[in-house]
C-alpha cells in the first residue's frame, strides 16, 4: 500500500514512511522522523527532531511531536521522541523529545487514549492502554503506569510517578507520587480508595479487588508509618500476588505519596 500525502504537505526526503501512512494537508514532517506503517498524520501538524512513531496511530490536527524541550539546560543534544502502536493522539497535543540530564528520550507506549491539548514534556515515560483526558499536562520526567487514567487539567509536577491502574479526578495537581490502583483528586491531590470500577473492567476478579481494598487500608487508613505499612503490605503481597505492584513501587517512590 502507497503513502497518500497531501500536496500541500512538506515531507523531507530523508523521512522514513511505511506502507499507507497518511500525511494531511500543510503539515511538516522533518529529515530525521520515521513514522511506521498505517499510521495517518492531519492537517496541520509538525514532526520534528529524532522522532519514532509506530503503526496504525491516528494523529490528528494541529500536533507538534518531537519539538526540542523546553528546559533551559537543552544544548541541542541528539535526544528522541519514540512513539509505539495503535495510538490516539487528538488536536494541539504536543511532546518534546528528551533531555541528556535523563534517559534521553521522551516515550509514549501502545494503544493510549490522547485527548486534546494534552501535553507531554521531556523525558516523561508513559506505559500502555492510558487515558489522558483534555488538557493533562505533565511536567518533565514524569514516569505513568499502564492503565492509568489521567482526568480533565490533571496537572503533574515533575519526576512524579503515576502508578499502574490508578486514576485522578478532574483538575487534580499532583505533586508526590501515585500509587497503582488508587483515586485521586484535588488541590493538592488526596487519595480517595482504590479504582475499583476500572479494576472490575480489566478483569480483576472480586477477591482481587477485595485485596486491594485492604491494602488501601493498610496504607491509608490504619494509622501505621510508612515503613510499617510497607512491612504490612510485603505480608500480604505473599498470598496475593496484584499487592506486589504496590510493594515494588512504594519501595521505588522518591517524591512520597499522596495522602
Amino acid at each position: 500500500m502507497s503513502s497518500a500525502i497531501h500536496p500541500t504537505a512538506i515531507v523531507h526526503s530523508n523521512a522514513r514512511l511505511g506502507a499507507g501512512v497518511s500525511i494531511g494537508a500543510y503539515s511538516i514532517i522533518d529529515a530525521q522522523v520515521e513514522i511506521g506503517a498505517g499510521t495517518c498524520i492531519g492537517h496541520h501538524c509538525v514532526v520534528t527532531g529524532r522522532t519514532a512513531i509506530g503503526c496504525d496511530n491516528r494523529i490528528f490536527h494541529f500536533v507538534s511531536l518531537g519539538e526540542m524541550p523546553q528546559d533551559k539546560k537543552y544544548g541541542g543534544e541528539p535526544t528522541r521522541l519514540e512513539i509505539g502502536d495503535r495510538n490516539t493522539i487528538r488536536e494541539f497535543c504536543t511532546f518534546n523529545r528528551g533531555t541528556q540530564q535523563d534517559a534521553g528520550v521522551t516515550r509514549l507506549g501502545h494503544d493510549n487514549w490522547i485527548m486534546a491539548y494534552v501535553h507531554l514534556a521531556h523525558d516523561c515515560q508513559v506505559g500502555n492502554h492510558t487515558v489522558f483526558a483534555n488538557n493533562a499536562q505533565l511536567a518533565g520526567h514524569v514516569h505513568v503506569g499502564d492503565y492509568a487514567i489521567l482526568g480533565g487539567f490533571t496537572t503533574v509536577h515533575q519526576f512524579c510517578r503515576i502508578g499502574a491502574h490508578c486514576i485522578s479526578g478532574l483538575s487534580s495537581v499532583l505533586v508526590h507520587d501515585v500509587p497503582p490502583y488508587i483515586t485521586v483528586a484535588g488541590n493538592p491531590a488526596a487519595a480517595h480508595g482504590i479504582n475499583a470500577e476500572g479494576l472490575r473492567r480489566r478483569g480483576f476478579s472480586a477477591a482481587a479487588i477485595d485485596a486491594l481494598r485492604r491494602s488501601y487500608k493498610t496504607l491509608y487508613r490504619s494509622g501505621l508509618t510508612l515503613e510499617q505499612a510497607k512491612n504490612a503490605l510485603a505480608e500480604q503481597a505473599r498470598s496475593r500476588p496484584e499487592v506486589s505492584l504496590l510493594v515494588e513501587f512504594l519501595a521505588e517512590s522518591t517524591r512520597g505519596i499522596v495522602r
